[in-house]
This record gives structure tokens, sequence and C-alpha cells, in this order.
């Protein structure tokens, strides 16, 4: 049948009479009339699958908006610009809200989509409908015009989506379900990880890049990979040269689509099935007992402010979906242009309908929340006491065994650290541990007692008869220095951001050691290696959950740059030349990782204490005290324990911030008992263990861990 030229819908024509299985009622054969659209079989559809799905004989479209008053679907043929069948929906296609349609012989190999929607245009009230627009299925499983990395993509009102087919096997492999006290994360960038020649492997930059370097993360100790924003997002977002280079949204903190994974991060081409890849490298870790976290962007999406982009949100409810002002203008909490309105019940359900798409179909173990804060301001954008997202991913049945972690803050000033709304079951971002730990790993005076608190689990924060496991504790992470650069830099070099060094945080507690940037002073270089040494060994003794950015483990540098968001290029990518040179780095961070799990006192109060003493106790030079003054930089954390089966545990770590050595007497033993040396950061490689009586000495800047046997 040759199709209409201009959409209508044929109602006078005899209607066809087709056998169709209806979902609802499984088995039973209904003799369903049908309506014709643009030359298309059509009727109603399932109004509770949102988006696009495949179904026998046909497709499912379903799509939502309050204030739309007419919608249209348009087919295209891949990659062309002008629909060849644009279907408008039937007013009788639509219940409340939701308009839903079946369009048969339909194969989704053959187009992708996208809508039209009308309605009313009252900017003043936040109403911006523009029949113009082609929109993007905020369901969308896939979206097209991404899939290679830098290339000038389709912009603006020119996104489009494909069906995808789900028929992983997953097997009957189950998920890890790692306790949170047994957690060690590593943050990394799916295309920085491997995207250097130096990675070595045959996919470079891509899911199966990552897929080829478990072993290595394995070999180290991971159990837990936490990936930076894999939603998809548009890299060309923001794209400019600067001193001639090119610079993109390279980490990719402004989501295009909450359903669908970055297609650019797949070694090939997965036409309508979008996703094996990262399902394959998410299986792959569950098989070698890793978990995997995605770091989650719901705080803003890539349509901006007034002057962003116009592709999606904005054009099917932007008064719905974005916090805005009395006048209609956005409020920009996120710092990005605008700010998701995440408690309104339509973007609560969407989000909610998110996080259990991606641990149903794709099995992720966890999600980290940029910019948690924003998740829990009202529509006024005020903080709310319950917000009502936030306690319903706390008590979802779906995401019961998911790891929820929150960034505890946002750009506008709210600042939640200690005080997020948890209900027993959110973990946060420790930004005071890393701060606190930075200032007193350099040796800022007055730092001596906010560490040994932040060491014991920060109680002055978290209630250790509560929130169980709430500190994510880390001294590094994406956004900031590198653990190197972070002694090796005094202050930020970001001058090829082409921001004339004007972006990125300012107060970076760094230090130097002596010289600003790379140097061939050996004494600087080894005094910045035991500093990098003394950061890692305090962060696996410290109660809480411990993180730390991919590359700290062989001293890898961004050149001091402290927000490389936009850096595609080596200043980003991990150079694995380095792995090789400070193989000593490494084999120093895989034995901390190994000695905090086989020391299970360093991560939980597994009991009451042991040989009358308590669970955690803190000691100067001369023996135990209360606490530690001003002037202070040394700090001992004594960590006692016991388990059945197992038996009393004690772990004393000794950490000197001073410049000088100092002798310190060792807390006392039963007779039977005695303290062996585990860990010396003075020493360039890990020290064969050693029994030690009475007292040590320690030396300058160094950290120092024993075992009471």
């Amino acid at each position: 049948m040759e199709k209409e030229s201009n959409p209508s819908v044929s109602t006078q024509s005899p209607k066809e009479l087709l056998q169709v299985e209806k979902f609802s009622l499984p088995r039973t054969i209904h003799l369903i009339p049908l309506d014709y659209i643009d030359g298309f079989a059509v009727r109603p559809g399932f109004y509770e699958i949102n988006g696009a799905t495949a179904i026998p004989g046909g497709v499912n479209f379903t799509v939502y908006s309050h204030g739309a008053t007419s919608i249209e679907l348009l087919l295209f043929h891949r990659e062309e610009e002008t629909p060849f069948a644009v279907l408008p929906f039937p007013q009788n296609y639509r219940i409340g809200n939701v308009y839903s349609m079946i369009v048969f012989k339909l194969n989704i190999e053959d187009f992708e989509y996208a809508y039209r929607v009308d309605g009313p245009y009252e900017p003043e009230k936040g109403k911006i409908f523009d029949k113009s627009k082609y929109l993007l299925d905020p369901y969308a499983k896939a979206v097209t015009g991404q899939s290679e990395w830098g290339s000038s993509s389709p912009r603006g009102q020119h996104y489009k989506a494909r069906v995808v087919k789900d028929d992983f096997d997953w097997g009957d492999l189950e998920s890890p379900l790692i306790p949170m006290e047994d957690l060690v994360i590593y943050e990394l960038h799916v295309r920085g990880f491997t995207k250097d020649g130096s990675s070595g492997v045959k996919h470079p930059g891509t899911f199966a890049g990552l897929m080829e370097k478990l072993p290595y993360l394995k070999e180290l100790g991971i159990n837990a990979i936490e990936l930076m924003p894999i939603f998809e997002f548009d890299e060309m977002q923001d794209y400019r040269e600067a001193g001639g280079q090119k610079l993109y949204n390279y980490w990719g903190y402004s989501t295009v689509s909450f359903f669908a994974p970055n297609t650019s991060y797949t070694a090939s081409l997965e036409y309508n099935r979008e996703g094996t890849e990262l399902k394959n490298l998410i299986l792959a870790c569950h098989q070698l007992g890793m978990e995997v976290y995605l770091d989650v962007v719901f705080n803003h999406t890539a349509e901006g402010n007034e002057r962003g982009p116009f592709f999606s949100f904005k054009g099917f409810d932007n008064n719905i979906y974005y916090l805005l002002t009395p006048d209609g203008k956005y409020y920009n909490f996120s710092g990005c242009g605008n700010t998701l309105n995440c408690n309104h019940p339509i973007v609560h359900q969407m989000i909610m309908n998110c996080l259990r798409y991606w641990v149903t179909t794709y099995r992720v173990d966890g999600f980290r929340f940029d910019l948690a804060s924003i998740l829990g301001r009202n529509e006024d954008g005020s903080p709310m006491m319950k917000p009502p997202l936030l306690q319903a991913m706390a008590f979802d049945p779906i995401l019961g065994d998911v790891k929820l972690i929150a960034e505890a803050w946002d750009a506008g000033g709210l600042y939640q650290v200690g005080s997020f709304p948890s209900w027993n079951r959110w973990a946060e971002w420790n930004g005071r541990y890393r701060d606190d730990m930075r200032r007193y790993l350099k040796g800022d005076q007055g730092f001596a007692q906010a560490a040994a608190l932040r060491i014991i689990g920060s109680r002055d924060m978290y209630d250790p008869n509560g929130r169980k496991d709430a500190s994510v504790n880390f001294i590094t992470c994406h956004d900031g220095f590198t653990l190197w650069d972070l002694f090796s830099y005094n202050e930020k070099h970001n001058e090829r951001n082409g921001w004339n060094n004007t972006d990125g945080a300012n107060d970076n507690n760094s230090w130097n050691c002596g010289a600003e940037g790379d140097t061939g002073d050996p004494g600087v270089n080894a005094l910045r290696r035991r500093m990098c040494r003394n950061a890692f060994a305090l962060l696996m003794c410290s109660r809480g959950i411990p993180m730390f950015l991919a590359g700290d483990e062989f001293s890898n540098t961004q050149f001091g740059n402290n927000n490389a968001y936009c850096q595609d290029n080596i200043t980003s990518w991990l150079d694995w030349t380095l792995l090789e040179k400070n193989r000593d780095m490494f084999a120093f961070f895989r034995h901390m990782i190994r000695f905090r799990r086989e020391h299970r006192v360093l991560r939980a109060n597994i009991s009451d204490g042991c040989w009358g003493l308590p669970d955690v106790s803190f000691h100067g030079v001369n023996g135990r005290c209360g606490g530690f003054g001003e002037h202070e930089r040394y700090v001992g954390v004594l960590f006692a324990g016991g388990e059945r089966g197992v038996g009393p545990q004690m772990v004393y770590v000794a950490s000197n911030a001073w410049w000088e050595e100092l002798y310190v007497r060792l807390p006392e033993l039963p007779a039977s008992a005695e303290w062996t040396l585990a860990v010396d950061t003075w020493e360039e490689t890990v020290p064969a263990p050693r029994p030690v009586s009475g007292g040590f000495t320690i030396r300058p800047r160094s950290v120092m861990v024993f075992v009471g046997r």
C-alpha cells in the first residue's frame, strides 16, 4: 500500500480485522478493529508501558504530557532528518495525559523515531510548547547520532531514538551483594581509563576496553567500580577550541537521555541492541566478584537555561520537569543552567522508573547521585525535611539491595554531609574526610583531632548506633587533583581549559613538597611518594567505605589540572607507562587493600573491644589520651575487637604529620601477645613483618601500622 503524503486518521474506510494477542490477557485472542494513520495500521496501545517497545506484530509507543493539546509520532529512516511518516495520536488514543498507540508491521531495524508536541506558549508560566521541534522520547532506550565520539552529531531538536531489543542472557549468576563494610570503590572514566595507547587494549576507550582490564583490577584488590556518567550525553555540547586544542564535554555530567547508555563507549555499533557491551562488562564484573555502580546525574539535564537547546523535557512539560522562578525562568542549583524538579510526582516517577530499569535490565549494583542535595529540594527550591523521592529510593523493593550513595551538597549552597536524609539507607561522599585528611597530611596545625575522628568513622557526624557505613571516605576523586598532583602542586594549573585558570576550586589543601610540578629533585620526589603512601595507608585504615581515583595506584598525573572536565587527551587519560615506572606504588596499594580485607576490625565494630580495651581509642606519643591539642601532629588510633572463630584483633595506626621523627610508646598488651609491624610508609617497599615491643621511632611525615597478635 502506498503511504499517504499527508498524515491523517482514516476513519471512514472499512476497518480490517486482525488477530492480535492481547498482553493483558495472555493466550486470549481477540478480533480488534484497526485504524489507519499515514498508511499504517494502528490501534490504542498499552498505556502503562512507557517508551517504545517491540511487541508481536509491531511497536507500542507510549508517551505522556500534562499540558499538551496534541502529540505526533515521527518515523524516520536511519540517519535521515525528514520523517517518512507522521502519525498523530487520535484523541481517543489518550487516557488522562497518556498517549499510547501500537503501530503494526514496523521492523525496529528500519526506523528511528521522535515526537512533536503542541500546546500553549506562555513563557511567563513556564509553558513553551513548540510544534516545530523534534523531541526525544524521555524514555528512549537508545539515542541516534551519538555512536562516534567527537563527530558532528545531530544537535538540539534533531535527537531521535531507536527501539532496543533486550534478550541478553544473564544465566544463573547472582549479583555479588558485597556488604557495605567490605567495599573498596574505584572511580573511573570509561573512555579515559583505556583510551591512551599505553593501555595496550584492543578496544581503547570503550566498555570492551575496560573489560580487558578487569584482571588488573582484580589483582589490585578492587571489588566495586564506580563508572563516571555513562547515560547518553553529547560530548560536543559546548565544544570549543582553546590554544589549538579541542575541548569537549568529556566527563559527561550533562544528561541527554536517562534510559540510554552512551553508545560512543562501545567498540562496535549496536543498532537496536544498544547496551549489550555494557551488559557483558557488568556480567564479567559479577563473575569476578565485583560490583558496578553508576554515577548518575538527575539534578539537571543538557537542555540548559533559556539559551540552551530544546530537545526533550522542555517540549513535553517544561513547567513540570524543571524548577522555575515565578516568572518562568530556570533555577540553577546545579550550576549547569537548570534544575530538575525531582519531587514533582511526574519527575519522581520517571527517576524511580529509570533506577529500576538499570537494576533489572543491566543488573547495576549501586548508584552515586551527583549533587544529590538537589533531589531533596521542593518545587520552590527550598530543602525538604523528608523528600519523597529520597524516601522512595530508600524503601523501594526493586532497589532493596542496591547501594545508594549521595554527593550530599549542590551548587546552590546546600551542604548536607552528615545530615543527608537517609532512613538508615543512604551513604554519603564524606567531603569533610577529604578536606580534614588533606590538611592533616600536609601538616597544618590544629587538624590532628579532626583526622582522628575521620579515621574512626566520623562519629561526630554519623551515629555509630544508627547509620551503618554512612561515610564514603575519599581523598581524591574525578573532581580535583589526582593523588600525585595533590603533593606536586600548591596551585591549580587549568590554563588549557581556556578560562585563564579561573575555573576549578582554589581551596585544594594541596602541598607541592617543595617544588611546583614536575621536578628532577630526588628528595622532593621521594617525599611525594611517601605522602601518597601516607594518604592511602590512612584511607585503608579508616572506618567507612574507602574510595579512590583510577590511576592513583601508579601515580597518574593531570599536570596540575584540578578541573579536567573538558580534556579528552592525556591530561585525563591514564598513562599506563606509569604503572611500570611506579610498580612499587602499585604494590603498596595492593598490600594495603589486602591488609584492610584481612583485618575486619578496621572496617567495623566487631565487639565491645578485647583485652579490656574499647572498640576505638586515641593515643599520643606517651600513650592513651582523650584527644589531640591544636599543636599536635601525631595521631595514634587503636582498633580492638574480637570475632568468634577469629579471636582478638588489634590494629594500631600511628601517623606522624610532623617534619621531625618522634619516639612513641606502644599500647600495652597482655603478656601472651606482641606487636608486629605491618606497614611503614617510610620504606619505598612493603617491609617484612617484624615484632616490636615497648616503643618505636616514627620517621618524619610517615605512617606505621602495627598488629597485636
